[in-house]
């Protein structure tokens, strides 16, 4: 890719203006939501592509499961950590790059910018349930036991928390209750 298929493909999904060109083979393209950064190395071989996703802070209980979906989820793009900022991250040979896969990867960048940390929240939800499934099998507990432990623990306060209403711990109990359901066999 050249400098100019770059600086036209960010107009064509961005706008002209929210792009601006920065220094020469770099680009920054800032909306409302985000700000995406488009470097090429300084002899031009390495394109890289840059999209703050949260501060560091609050990603740091989650940081096992943004490494799990670099490995599982993320495909041609990576999280990585940078002076406190969890970053989304695409680099490529810019001469092989087609128009088509950096639209793409940007595409990835921003759906990852998107999800935060709802993804690797909900990844290690997953985890959790599949180790309560684990741990209520390994003491022969049934489906309808486990259920009633978390019921108990709901009324207890040791989940969630008392001052919530009966509705808002009926759904919260019916989310337990579709999730353990639909991995109880898995396991």
């Amino acid at each position: 890719m050249t400098q100019e298929e770059i600086a036209s493909t960010l107009t064509e999904l961005f706008g002209a203006t929210e792009v601006q060109a920065i220094a020469p083979g770099s680009w920054q393209v800032e909306t409302s939501a985000f700000r995406l950064l488009v470097l090429l190395s300084e002899d031009n071989p390495w394109l890289r592509v840059l999209l703050p996703i949260v501060p560091l802070q609050e990603a740091q209980p989650f940081l096992e499961q943004f490494l799990e979906a670099n490995f599982d989820d993320t495909q041609e793009v990576r999280y990585a950590v940078y002076d406190g900022v969890i970053w989304g991250v695409f680099q490529h040979n810019s001469s092989t790059l087609a128009i088509a896969d950096f639209s793409k990867a940007i595409a990835q960048l921003v759906s990852l910018h998107q999800a935060g940390l709802d993804d690797v929240f909900n990844r290690l939800v997953e985890n959790r349930i599949k180790q309560i499934i684990l741990a209520a099998k390994q003491q022969g507990q049934s489906l309808p036991a486990t259920m009633q432990s978390l019921e108990r623990f709901y009324a207890e306060g040791l989940l969630g928390g008392l001052e919530q209403t009966p509705e808002a711990r009926e759904q919260v109990l019916n989310a337990w209750r579709r999730r353990l359901e639909s991995l109880w066999n898995e396991i």
